[in-house]
């Protein structure tokens, strides 16, 4: 079994239980929902500027950290388990993403490199693997001939919009657990 499907099927098996046992309360919905939203808008911005194994993109969130996709998916997470109100599912989220993702990050960091040579090196020895830098990475490359703009076009093309769904399903699901069960 692959990582991707590991990785895909691991987040069900945790989904059924977490919402089985889910004990969502008001403040725990808008907690988690304000991680939630930092997390869409993270991955909203880096899907809107990656063109994936086409250009090596380290502007926009990869000049702060390059897997901002991750580290979207990692609040929306977290945003989630906080809303379900049981404190063993934010424990068996950051043990699952701390388990799969940092083999998923360097995976790809790997193909990146395989990709992209010399100026992927350089860039991820500037730009923290996932953990953002404060002050922005300013590539050369970038400086002279990339377009520097988001491109919503680049959010529908790269299906982001799946993410905000997922969010709102997920969240809707909570609020009616909490409203009629």
């Amino acid at each position: 079994m692959n990582l991707a499907t590991l990785r895909l099927r691991g987040v069900w098996l945790l989904i059924l239980p977490f919402f089985w046992f889910a004990a969502p309360r008001p403040g725990l919905l808008a907690a988690g929902g304000a991680l939630a939203v930092i997390g869409l808008a993270v991955r909203a911005w880096a899907a809107s500027r990656i063109h994936k194994n086409q250009v090596l993109t380290t502007s926009g969130p990869y000049a702060y950290t390059r897997n901002p996709l991750y580290l979207g998916s990692f609040f929306l997470g977290l945003g989630a388990t906080v809303a379900g109100g049981q404190p063993t599912f934010i424990v068996l989220f950051v043990i699952f993403f701390a388990a799969v993702y940092p083999r998923t990050m360097a995976r790809e960091a790997a193909h990146l490199e395989s990709l992209f040579g010399d100026r992927f090196r350089t860039y991820a020895h500037r730009v923290p693997l996932f953990f953002p830098r404060l002050a922005p990475y300013m590539d050369p490359e970038v400086v002279r001939s990339a377009p520097r703009a988001v491109e919503p076009r680049r959010y529908l093309h790269n299906r982001e919009y799946e993410a905000l769904l997922g969010t709102l399903a997920a969240f809707a699901l909570l609020a009616a657990k909490m409203t009629w069960f």
